[in-house]
């Protein structure tokens, strides 16, 4: 639906608080006069006179390397033309926003109050000391040709205008997807072009660089269809003139194949509609309202292929999908122009991300479970987390085989990390689980296929070669929803356990056997089997899966119950306890437990703290633990601070190596500055803890969620510990995401079984 913007409100949300919409906040600690010292006079003069010695010390030294220069002169802002350097703003500092939230990219906004192109030219060219690369914004055409055409051949940094290529970009990738759709090929078809403006010239060219003819090209503007026989054509129009006998916009689309509008609203019928060839393709992307509206469009044609640039409507041609992202892989190889080749690698990036399934959180963010490649799916939507990862590492490359690359990158594996890292994701940690799940795909048992999520998930998991899924449920409502939503599980097993009538008593007469001593009959046990999840957890427990998942929709205690009852706890714990991984900018932590034990007294405690350390390992990581409490070393009495320092103690006891600590309150246990000044004979004073052992079930469950929610941390988990074969319990609502981790999780656990049992 269309959000209704009101005047006041935008007004109000611009001057609330700090007017703006950005501010500069410094990177290191200011807080003693030696830090003023060392950030300004005299320490400042130590990398001053580096860089004198070697200019490319600036990159090392300052905030350049990742800093553009947004910078306009107002004279073509959105759709209300020249209204000044000063009035275009706060247009500038929200593209800032945009760069920084969406590619971890600083910004300095700079109006200039200036319409003579040259002048304006020797200005940004004079601040290229300052800046790592150049988003244009906001210039009026012609003037905007000259001005960055002259600005890329004098500055050795990345130069983009970007309501020229920006949109071309987009457009050009959501193009490509569209004529794949309508099994036409770009060499081939008719398009029109309404509007001669800078973005119409660079979309233009760019169709062009991909494949389209220019003699299959006609191109209006404002007098009708740009003809050869026109007098005075400047340079850029004529390049598109056509010898065609046309003359005006109704003429010139019939039969097309392709419209492209970046004009002014209302310009086309259902007429004009009406007359283009069959399956046509029309891009209307006037703002704020498109060349024809939508909905008139789509009721024309039952053939139509329809894209805007309004968020209410599908196939958003929206630039956020390309300019943070290009300037983000141009910064990191330090390019020195983004050129044809960067240009088109996007292109292609983006239009194959549609492609791809669509993650849970997108389909959360866009309220709409049913988000597939197809006519309404062109280019992936703005808030997909992939597109950072997708189009920078595709630039980079880009830069580096043309040579205007001064740094290549040879740890792509590691560059895509550091990219997730930039938009607040750390994911170094399930990199590392989903690299080694691959190497050695085991089988998981889904006890919930009839939920689009884990079929969603399943597919993604078979795909990317993480796991073998086994999906349980009726074969008729999953395939039913495989067909609807356009899924392709091909490699996936499928069990329906009501048509395994001699599997089902075999695993009766199993579970008879080891609970018949407590209560169990043989018309229960069987009756059991019939319930998915005693089903999948027996197929673990006979070898013929390796790990089973299940929770999605159930909740935590009814889906533990029968893992507990089939395959029980490990030889080596007597209980098991649920682990959540906690992933933010300030790095990962663990925290347990969170899902199981109520009141665990000490011993249980301390069986809680082996059990954390065992699984901190798992994921290659050294267990810092703190044992949590109100209490600092005693500085106040009471059960819980007793149970934590005995607790410890224990734990210490059975291993002496393990570093723990407690009790200890939650932020002294994290922070060692704190430690160093009051504590420092703490074990963790050096640095700080990394795993967080609660005190009780509440304390645990509750503390996670107010990170997740409040802290806006993101959550792997829970992961369960202490069970005899690999068992793992999604929490109850889990995102594809989740269960995609979950999964990689369950197959590293399941090679780390056959290895125990190898020996």
């Amino acid at each position: 639906m269309s959000i209704k913007i009101r005047k006041q409100d935008a007004l109000n949300y611009h001057q609330q608080g700090q007017p703006g919409k950005i501010e500069v906040v410094p990177t290191k600690a200011l807080s003693s006069q030696l830090d003023l010292a060392l950030a300004y006079s005299p320490g400042v003069a130590e990398p001053c006179k580096d860089i004198a010695e070697n200019k490319e010390d600036v990159y090392k030294y300052t905030s350049k390397g990742n800093l553009v220069g947004v910078i306009s002169n107002g004279t073509a802002v959105l759709g209300l033309g020249n209204i000044g350097a000063e009035a275009s703003k706060p247009v500038m500092e929200g593209k800032g926003v945009l760069f920084k939230k969406f590619a971890g990219i600083d910004v300095f906004d700079i109006e200039i109050n200036e319409e003579d192109p040259d002048k304006f030219i020797a200005i940004v060219k004079s601040l290229e000391p300052t800046f790592g690369g150049i988003n244009l914004e906001d210039i009026k055409a012609p003037e905007s040709f000259k001005i960055e055409s002259e600005l890329r051949e004098k500055m050795d940094i990345p130069i983009m205008h970007d309501d020229q290529h920006g949109t071309a970009i987009i457009s050009a990738a959501a193009l490509l997807n569209a004529l794949e759709l309508v099994e036409k090929k770009i060499e081939d078809i008719i398009i029109v072009v309404n509007g001669a403006g800078a973005a119409a010239i660079a979309c233009t060219k760019l169709y062009c660089s991909l494949g389209a003819k220019k003699e299959n090209i006609i191109m209006c503007d404002s007098k009708g269809v740009i003809r050869s026989d026109r007098d005075n054509l400047d340079s850029v129009k004529s390049e598109f003139a056509t010898n065609l006998d046309l003359t005006d916009l109704k003429e010139a689309i019939k039969g097309s194949d392709f419209f492209l509008g970046l004009s002014v609203a209302d310009i086309l019928d259902p007429e004009d509609i009406r007359t283009m060839a069959d399956k046509p393709i029309v891009f209307a992307l006037a703002n704020p309202n498109p060349e024809i509206a939508y909905d008139i469009a789509m009721d024309t044609r039952e053939d139509i292929i329809m894209a805007t640039g309004r968020s209410d409507h599908p196939n958003q041609v929206n630039n956020v999908l390309g300019f943070p992202y290009i300037f983000r892989g141009a910064l990191d190889v330090r390019a020195t122009s983004i050129n044809e080749e960067m240009k088109l690698a996007a292109v292609r990036a983006l239009a194959d991300l549609a492609k791809q399934p669509v993650p849970e959180m997108v389909n959360k963010a866009y309220g709409d479970s049913t988000i597939q490649f197809g006519r309404d799916y062109l280019i992936p939507k703005p808030l997909d987390p992939r597109l950072i990862t997708t189009i920078s590492p595709a630039v980079a490359k880009a830069a580096m085989v043309t040579g205007v690359a001064k740094n290549h990158i040879s740890d792509w594996v590691n560059y895509h990390v550091e990219l997730q890292k930039r938009i607040g994701i750390d994911e170094k940690l399930m990199s590392r689980v989903i690299s080694r799940a691959r190497k050695n795909p085991k089988r998981v048992v889904f006890a919930e296929a009839h939920d689009l999520k884990i079929l969603k998930a399943a597919q993604t998991i078979q795909d990317e070669g993480i796991a073998k899924p086994i999906l349980l449920g009726r074969k008729d409502v999953i395939q039913s929803l495989v067909e609807e939503h356009n899924l392709e599980l091909t490699e996936c097993q499928i069990i329906d356990n009501y048509d395994e009538n001699d599997r089902i008593h075999i695993y009766a007469d199993a579970l008879y056997e080891k609970r018949k001593r407590k209560g169990l009959t043989k018309y229960d046990a069987v009756k059991l089997m019939r319930e998915r999840n005693y089903f999948g957890c027996m197929m673990v427990e006979k070898g013929e899966a390796d790990a089973f998942i299940s929770g999605l929709t159930k909740d935590y205690p009814k889906t533990i119950l029968p893992a507990l009852q089939v395959i029980g706890t490990s030889e080596e714990h007597r209980r098991v306890a649920g682990m959540y991984i906690i992933m933010n900018k300030n790095g990962t932590f663990f925290f347990s437990d969170t899902t199981v034990n109520v009141h665990p007294n000490p011993e249980e405690l301390a069986d809680i703290i082996q059990m954390t350390a065992r699984g901190v390992k798992f994921f290659d990581i050294e267990p810092r633990m703190a044992v949590l409490s109100y209490s600092n070393f005693g500085t106040s009495k009471g059960y819980v601070p007793d149970k934590a320092r005995t607790a410890v103690q224990i734990a210490q006891e059975r291993n002496p190596t393990l570093i723990i600590d407690g009790d200890i309150q939650a932020n002294v246990a994290l922070n060692t500055s704190i430690q160093k000044e009051n504590y420092p004979f703490s074990n963790l004073a050096d640095k700080g803890a990394n795993t967080l052992i609660f005190p009780d079930l509440a304390s645990g469950n509750i503390a996670y969620k107010l990170v997740m929610e409040i802290g806006g941390a993101e959550a792997i988990g829970p992961i369960l510990l202490g069970m005899k074969k690999p068992v793992h319990i999604l929490q109850l609502g889990s995102s594809i995401r989740d269960i995609v981790n979950m999964a990689a999780i369950a197959v590293v656990d399941a090679q780390t079984f056959d290895k125990k049992k190898s020996k």
